[in-house]
């Protein structure tokens, strides 16, 4: 595939119903990497935000325990912070696939 992500198979791709049960349940950190100006239009609801322009995994908070899972528009940058994330030694594999359009498109809600 022409337009396949470099490393993307590092990464862990998880659903958007995955990710919500995850969230419900208490065992998922959910780090959007969207810019500031796409998170103030619209959000997920249980989200911290550490935009990729400025991405630097020790600004994550302290998942304790959960299991961290980037997030973005697409999928696209998402898979970029958690690559990055792992070349800095934290063991974030998890993204989740389609983004924000997948989130929506499954029905989950959003905050704005």
């Amino acid at each position: 595939m022409a337009d396949e992500m470099p490393r993307a198979d590092e990464v862990t791709n998880l659903t958007p119903d995955e990710v919500a049960a995850g969230l419900r349940a208490g065992r998922m950190l959910l780090v959007d990497v969207r810019e500031l100006n796409e998170t103030a239009v619209e959000a997920y609801p249980e989200a911290v935000i550490v935009p990729l322009s400025a991405f630097d995994p020790a600004a994550i908070p302290d998942p304790r325990g959960k299991q961290v899972v980037f997030a973005c528009r697409s999928g696209r940058r998402s898979i970029t912070a958690s690559v990055a994330a792992q070349d800095a030694g934290y063991p974030y594999s998890a993204h989740m696939a389609g983004g924000i359009i997948a989130w929506k498109a499954a029905g989950l809600p959003t905050k704005s």
